[in-house]
């Protein structure tokens, strides 16, 4: 079996993705105002992989270390299962969720790109990290996407997981008029 065919027989198994927000759905700049108030960028095409993987039935969440008013509004704009803030600890975020949904570590799929991801990404069923990350990220990660955080690796992520599964096509067709 080939290291893909591995990676996508773990994307098949996956119930549950999470992700951490920044450096994943944004490029990780931190961007204050001069009355500092933080903005944050969010990618539309990761919106709509979270619409498109909720809508396919599996729960997805968000986990950060940081808090933060527009990621919760963002959150709530996606309707998103969970959403962790001030959680540096992100392998315990994701046990405290599983213990929670009765799910096992296996059937979870995390997304993240620096040191504090590191132990989820190691732990999950499916450790995933975006093309920019840290260096110990990229190594421990199942799979490495094309994208960089900010620039629809979320949307890269849901599309390779529900192709795995042969559900992709499925999962778009009332986006076309072809029948």
């Amino acid at each position: 079996m080939s290291a893909l065919d591995t990676v996508k027989e773990k994307a098949q198994k996956v119930k549950l993705l999470l992700s951490d927000v920044d450096g994943v759905l944004t490029d990780g700049r931190l961007i204050y105002s001069d009355s500092g108030v933080e903005t944050k960028e969010f990618h539309v095409r990761d919106g709509l992989a979270v619409k498109l993987w909720r809508n396919g039935g599996y729960q997805f969440g968000l986990i950060t270390a940081r808090k933060s008013e527009c990621v919760a509004r963002r959150a709530k704009e996606l309707q998103v299962d969970f959403l962790l803030q001030s959680k540096p600890e992100k392998l315990k975020a994701v046990q405290e969720i599983a213990k929670q949904e009765n799910i096992e570590l296996s059937e979870i799929g995390y997304v993240g790109d620096d040191l504090h991801d590191l132990s989820a990404v190691e732990q999950v069923g499916l450790g995933v990290t975006v093309s920019d990350a840290a260096a110990e990220v990229l190594q421990a990660a199942d799979l490495v996407l094309t994208h960089r955080g900010g620039q629809g690796a979320l949307r890269e992520l849901v599309e390779f997981i529900l192709k795995s599964r042969d559900e992709w096509s499925q999962t778009i067709q009332h986006f076309s008029t072809k029948t």
